[in-house]
């Protein structure tokens, strides 16, 4: 019901709601009054033909133009979110991806949230009176109906989905609608869990000083209560003090302790070993793009930047310190990096730096881990994120600074419904909320760097790798003149083999990296060499 703070709009008598539906359009639904604190970004359950659906409230209509007939319009069964999930940057930045990509709204909103969190609609059959009537009628009767009416009858309803496991999906449903259509059965819908949640777990803590005698196992659980900071897992403490529940139970009942149920974030990063927070001088380069890139956060506009740093010149750590700065102004930050094979080396690097302020976003997250991790950022917990492109849509809230490491990466694309690019949506959310953008590569994309030529982005370039450490070297091998000296087709050359032999011999390893066109290794014309 509306609580006294937000009273029902008697005018906001309809809304509009994107569906996580191939369908590049919206849908107009009826607004009861129960409903009438919904605000948009919260999800909300509809029907949708046959089938119920989680959508996304994005707008609400004054009206609904003359082609719709109110009364015939579908309500909205159940609003999910009272307060709303979806951020308004977030929702616009969705609008606008779906719009520029030709996309579904809602299933780039579905694509916004972290997987499992929305809830599904479970189909509950019944069996009616007039059903129980058919089934003492027909009672010898050995068909699928009377089988499936027998069993509604004993357990009185049972989701469609057990159903087609007991008789077969198909003769279930075909069933169900048989029974349906005759009066013999009923069916109804109910709002699914999500399959992902908040963990939980039973914990004590201490809360008074006992006035009075204890026995042994009490004592030892006191102790262990007092040498911790934090309560301790029921669990734990029962092994910790080497007792059973009853103590743990005594104490609570007496006032001593007591048992609740808390929270636990699942943390990605619990256990790993975090590496040392160096103090490193910048060099000239360095501390000069630094500059630029802070200066830029500090007047609150939009800013492009594109870094064009050599490999080992130290890109990362001017990141970090920008964040740093950008943190210090009380804005958030966001990383992007293109594999999830190089999430794990940033994010310890972050979280040395910036401890528990620092949130990861990838796929190989377990969903409660993702859902953890995506709640801590929306709750403002977490105020910087590293993570694929999926991350791009993260809930940050006032985002000051997005960084894009190894922008020309193909990987930033998506390549299944609903289509994007990360790295060109990151460049719009951060002109949306007047934020600065670096660009990073030691090899830019064709196009990033024309931006930079025209002026759309700021040029900043490292040209000296730390330490002043040289670039590896490579050496071209013209295999026409192997082939020639060895009068016969070889795959390795000579130089090739005595530089395997140098490098074993060092107990080092070596990589030979191979690309293939098509069925063969290579094909070669030997005459021209192409």
């Amino acid at each position: 019901m509306p609580s006294p703070e937000q009273p029902h709009d008697p005018g906001r008598q309809f809304v509009e709601v994107a569906l996580p539906l191939p369908v590049r359009q919206n849908f107009t639904y009826r607004l009861s009054d129960q409903f009438g604190h919904a605000k948009t970004g919260a999800r909300v359950l509809v029907p949708f033909g046959k089938r119920t659906l989680t959508g996304y409230l994005v707008g609400f209509p004054s009206n609904i133009g003359p082609e719709l007939d109110a009364e015939s319009l579908k309500p909205v069964l159940e609003l999910i979110d009272d307060e709303p999930l979806i951020t308004d940057e977030i929702l616009e930045l969705t609008r606008w991806s779906a719009d520029y990509y030709a996309a579904s709204w809602g299933e780039m909103l579905k694509a916004s949230l972290p997987a499992g969190i929305n809830a599904g609609v479970d189909q509950i059959v019944s069996i009616t009176s007039k059903g129980r009537l058919e089934l003492i009628n027909n009672s010898s009767a050995k068909n699928k109906r009377n089988q499936l009416l027998s069993r509604l009858a004993s357990d009185g309803d049972a989701d469609i989905k057990r159903l087609a496991i007991e008789f077969g999906e198909s003769a279930a449903k075909r069933a169900v609608r048989e029974l349906a259509n005759a009066g013999n059965a009923s069916i109804r819908f109910e709002t699914a869990l999500p399959s992902v949640k908040a963990k939980r777990r039973k914990a004590v803590r201490l809360i008074s000083d006992p006035s009075e005698a204890l026995t042994d196992p009490q004592i030892r659980i006191l102790d262990a209560l007092k040498a911790s900071v934090e309560p301790i897992a029921f669990t734990d403490l029962l092994t910790a003090a080497d007792v059973g529940a009853s103590p743990v139970n005594t104490l609570a009942k007496r006032g001593i302790v007591e048992v609740f149920v808390q929270e636990v974030s699942r943390d990605p990063l619990a256990g790993a070993e975090l590496p040392k927070a160096l103090d490193l001088k910048l060099n000239a380069e360095q501390s000069f793009v630094l500059s630029e890139i802070t200066n830029a956060v500090r007047n609150s506009k939009y800013q492009g930047f594109l870094l064009h740093g050599v490999t080992g010149s130290g890109k990362t750590e001017v990141y970090i310190r920008a964040m740093q700065q950008t943190l210090a102004l009380g804005r958030g930050s966001l990383m992007l990096v293109p594999e999830i094979a190089l999430t794990p080396i940033f994010s310890r690097r972050l979280r040395a730096a910036f401890g528990g302020q620092v949130a990861i976003l990838h796929s190989s997250l377990s969903p409660g881990e993702r859902y953890d991790e995506w709640r801590r950022i929306r709750s403002g917990k977490a105020r910087i994120v590293i993570g694929t492109r999926s991350a791009v849509f993260a809930p940050i809230t006032d985002i000051g600074l997005i960084v894009i490491d190894e922008e020309h990466d193909s990987s930033y694309r998506q390549n299944e419904s609903p289509f994007y690019n990360a790295r060109d949506l990151a460049v719009i959310r951060a002109s949306r909320a007047n934020a600065v953008i670096v660009l990073g590569s030691a090899t830019p994309s064709l196009e990033s760097f024309h931006n930079s030529k025209s002026g759309k982005y700021q040029y900043l370039q490292l040209q000296q790798r730390i330490g002043d450490r040289p670039m590896a070297t490579a050496e071209l091998i013209d295999m026409r003149e192997v082939f020639k000296r060895a009068g016969k087709d070889v795959v390795i050359s000579q130089q090739l083999i005595e530089a395997i032999r140098e490098t074993h011999a060092k107990c080092e390893q070596s990589i030979i990296l191979l690309n293939r066109r098509g069925f063969s290794s290579f094909v070669l014309c030997r005459s021209c060499g192409e």
